[in-house]
């Protein structure tokens, strides 16, 4: 089968790699219907971070269901599924807090050594704790339909745990760091499902501009780092924002998060810190700030949002904004980091 396979900063490759196959009984073999390209794939490919050669790439897909092993019980073959980034038993006592991506036996696809979601099949360990079927199965899944069942692997529900780790609610005003899928992502969990009344965004992009506005963004500022800050303090009465979601994890989206947040407020972090950004310890304890961060577990969150794209009323599907086949993946990752593109949607 066909693959994106990457072989240093700047360079993947479609090769032919071997088919998957059931190895353990509680595996399940899954033809890709729709892949995509993830913020976190860029770090690598711009040579920000070092990774083995070759390494298969991709961790967001959906598909059907090919082969099923023995003692799998909650997925069949035929099956549209929608697998998170990562794989879970979803019943270890992670598992059963709500934090799948902590999970004993839980691994990431892409990874050294399995198989990545940028491909044409995928081997899924523990498919009956990571695996959710759609209803209705393939015959009557649309493409918009499964444009916006694929924002659920990732960016949907890590733009959501963003603002959930915020602690936005009802009526809340929250500020938003990064116009990438995921902080879009946040603006629209922040509005349509935790019922946030002013979402102010920083993009200085106009795409991602309308695109926030789109999702329910009620300000956007177009500052960087101390004129941000100033921008947010300045809308805020000079208060700052009880709510923030870092959704970049650079050292710069850090101190802006700092500045932004008011006396007692709460800063939600899921930008991935490949940078490794040093936290200052002692503005949070002067100003009483709470910082809650984590990987988003979005097995836990799958079953409500496909619930709600099915319903109608949740479509994060307007990041992916080019549409490319996988023999074109090259381009993808060219579009991403070049920002021509806000996420590239596989086919």
């Amino acid at each position: 089968m066909k693959a994106a396979v990457y072989r240093g900063a700047g360079n993947v490759q479609v090769e032919e790699v071997p088919d998957p196959a059931i190895v353990e009984p509680t595996d399940a073999v899954v033809r890709v219907v729709r892949s995509c390209i993830c913020g976190s794939d860029l770090w690598a490919y711009r040579g920000v971070i070092q990774r083995a050669v070759p390494a298969r790439l991709g961790h967001e897909f959906l598909g059907v269901v090919e082969f099923v092993g023995p003692d799998v019980r909650t997925v069949a073959a035929g099956d549209l599924v929608v697998a998170p980034f990562q794989w879970s038993d979803n019943t270890c006592p992670a598992c059963r807090d709500g934090i799948q991506t902590s999970c004993v036996n839980g691994g990431t696809f892409g990874a050294p050594g399995t198989d990545g979601g940028q491909g044409e099949a995928v081997r899924v360990p523990w498919a009956d704790g990571t695996l959710v079927a759609v209803p209705g199965g393939i015959a009557g899944a649309t493409d918009g339909l499964l444009r916006s069942l694929l924002a659920t692997t990732d960016v949907a529900a890590t733009g959501l745990h963003g603002a959930r780790l915020a602690e936005v609610g009802p009526g809340s005003t929250v500020v938003v760091i990064g116009d990438g899928a995921v902080g879009l992502c946040a603006v629209l969990g922040a509005r349509s499902i935790l019922g946030a009344e002013r979402i102010i965004l920083c993009s200085r992009n106009p795409h991602r501009r309308e695109l926030g506005r789109r999702f329910g963004a009620t300000e956007v500022i177009s500052e960087r780092g101390d004129a941000a800050v100033a921008a947010v303090r300045d809308l805020t009465g000079g208060l700052g924002s009880r709510h923030v979601v870092e959704a970049v994890g650079t050292p710069e989206a850090w101190e802006m998060a700092l500045g932004m947040a008011r006396e007692g407020g709460t800063i939600g972090a899921v930008g991935v810190p490949h940078t490794t950004p040093q936290l200052a310890l002692f503005p949070l304890l002067v100003h009483h700030l709470r910082v809650h961060m984590g990987v988003a577990p979005v097995r836990h969150y799958l079953p409500d949002l496909i619930d709600r794209v099915m319903a109608g009323t949740y479509d994060a599907g307007a990041v992916f904004d080019l549409e490319l086949p996988l023999d074109q993946v090259a381009e993808g990752y060219r579009a991403m980091s070049e920002r021509r593109a806000i996420k590239v949607m596989l086919t």
